[in-house]
């Protein structure tokens, strides 16, 4: 038997087949996940991982990011608020208060993987800090910052 390949009629099904909308993925959130990035912030920290990334100024993976946070590296932390189990990564908001580093949940950990040139969607990713980037990594440092902490 051969394969038959499906003719696409339309570029509204291309682009609602790959991609969801940000209510979509809103829906499947912890309810953990706070502060969460609006759209546009969600859309600037991707941009940010993808320069950093390029660079290799990122740190991926719960143990990974643990490890660092504990030596004292700063950057921003950028976690996936769709992960299950919660407890995979349900301490790290407290390790980043406790040393006052930037912290938000974007909505899906395949985009955060993806954005992060990975095909493994990642649930936790640190920004860091470097000089091609500065303008992109200090905007969103300022608004991460700016969003509301959980009591």
């Amino acid at each position: 038997m051969t394969k038959i390949k499906k003719e696409k009629t339309g570029t509204e099904e291309e682009a609602g087949a790959t991609e969801k909308s940000y209510q979509d993925l809103i829906l499947n959130i912890n309810p953990i996940a706070n502060p969460l990035a609006s759209r546009k912030l969600s859309k600037k920290l991707y941009k940010c991982v993808k320069k950093a990334a390029k660079l290799k100024q990122i740190r991926r993976g719960v143990k990974e990011v643990q490890k660092f946070v504990n030596k004292g590296e700063t950057g921003i932390v950028v976690l996936a608020g769709d992960t299950l189990p919660i407890d995979v990564y349900c301490h790290l908001p407290v390790m980043c208060e406790d040393r006052n580093l930037p912290y938000a949940y974007i909505p899906s950990k395949v985009d955060l993987g993806s954005s992060a040139g990975s095909k493994r969607p990642t649930c936790v990713i640190m920004i860091k800090p470097h000089d091609e980037y500065k303008e992109t990594y200090d905007e969103c440092l300022e608004e991460v910052s700016a969003l509301p902490k959980p009591i």
